[in-house]
């Protein structure tokens, strides 16, 4: 039975363009695969741990520096818990506004616990990064209040999307597709557009 992860990084709630598209898309995909079991992740009501000193200096024992004991053991299984957790899904869709130019400070939290050597990437001196996540797939769910792909600088730059495909690459999740309601501002009419955006994900 294959296992699906909604990742939610915004606040908003049903107000949410993001979301909106996402569950629309993940419905669709219900009702494509009956046997598919959803789970949500809501950034914002998770209790994710701070990735501190402690934390920080047990990564750095996977390149050599330092020794791991037991108060960097206990800090670093708080991070494997969260990644083993994330680690067994096949899909992932994230939800995804832009904030500032870049994704929302809790997704950014939770990306930088989880993303650690020897659980979602590994590293090769002579090689560089690989990642772990082989066989999964994911779907980003972007949008934005004024940027666009394409639009004059004015409108901001993209350190959104260009910043989840990377992380993708990253951790070895080559199969990626994008959904997006971008811009919502700058058209004439942003209602129907997002009836168009959700219009594609409804079945023949």
């Amino acid at each position: 039975m294959p296992k699906l992860l909604h990742i939610i990084s915004s606040p908003r709630e049903d107000a949410s363009k993001s979301v909106q598209i996402a569950e629309a898309y993940i419905e669709n995909r219900k009702r494509a695969v009956p046997t598919l079991e959803v789970d949500t992740l809501n950034l914002w009501s998770l209790d994710m741990p701070e990735f501190d000193g402690d934390k920080a200096a047990a990564k750095m024992t996977f390149f050599g520096v330092g020794a791991m004991d037991d108060i960097r053991q206990s800090a670093w299984d708080q991070v494997v818990a969260l990644t083993e957790k994330f680690k067994s899904y096949d899909l992932f869709v994230f939800s995804v506004p832009m904030w500032n130019g870049g994704v929302p400070y809790k997704l950014k939290q939770f990306l930088d616990i989880i993303t650690q050597p020897g659980l979602l990437f590994g590293f090769d001196p002579e090689k560089g990064y690989f990642g772990l996540l082989d066989g999964k797939k994911a779907t980003l769910v972007l949008t934005s209040g004024v940027f666009a792909p394409g639009a004059d600088e004015k409108y901001g730059k993209d350190f959104h999307g260009e910043y989840m495909r990377w992380w993708l690459g990253l951790v070895g999740i080559q199969e990626a597709s994008i959904l997006r309601f971008q811009p919502s501002l700058l058209t004439a009419d942003p209602e129907a557009d997002l009836k168009a955006v959700l219009g594609e994900l409804e079945p023949a």
